[in-house]
């Protein structure tokens, strides 16, 4: 039997969106719990002592992405969470916590271009899976560390509820 479809969709008449990833947010997963109302997550509990790590990135460089993969032959049906971040200029702190991180299964929020909080890797978490350092070659070439994150997730990313995100760097709390 066939998934009912449920709305009409037109972007004739407004054509407004913006790319980019400026920021983001990180736990480990298992860490946060969330609650969902109506395809937006209105709840995140935090284990005891826990936060989310803010990350803020350099203007188009960062992005964030799910894409769709099916077997029709059999009958399955992934979401592919890929998230690729850059820090610029190459620090010891920086690399001691990007050691950490990639060795971490993890949840991320992101915020897009638009404004709108979006949660990537809600189910099974994501992985750090590639990256690297680069020294750069010339004066004008990006000196820093890049990193990306997957997961195969049986849904699309998720809108977070924007009134969650101030309270995610505080341990332990119910936004």
């Amino acid at each position: 039997m066939p998934c009912a479809l449920t709305a009409n969709y037109s972007q004739k008449d407004c054509i407004e969106g913006i790319g980019g990833m400026p920021e983001a947010y990180i736990i480990e997963s298992g860490n946060a719990e969330f609650e969902e109302t109506a395809g937006v997550i209105t709840a995140i509990t935090n284990a005891p002592t826990k936060k989310w790590y803010h990350y803020t990135f350099a203007r188009e460089v960062c992005n964030a992405k799910s894409t769709l993969t099916t077997n029709v032959q059999n009958g399955t049906q992934f979401h592919a969470h890929e998230i690729a971040i850059v820090l610029n200029k190459m620090k010891s702190a920086t690399r001691n916590e990007l050691k950490l991180l990639s060795k971490n299964n993890v949840y991320i929020i992101v915020k897009d271009g638009n404004g709108t909080w979006w949660l990537f890797g809600r189910q099974n978490g994501l992985d750090a899976t590639g990256g690297g350092s680069d020294t750069g070659t010339a004066a004008g070439d990006r000196n820093g560390y890049t990193r990306t994150f997957t997961s195969n997730e049986p849904e699309m990313e998720i809108e977070v509820d924007a009134d969650l995100i101030a309270a995610l760097e505080t341990a332990g709390v119910t936004p």
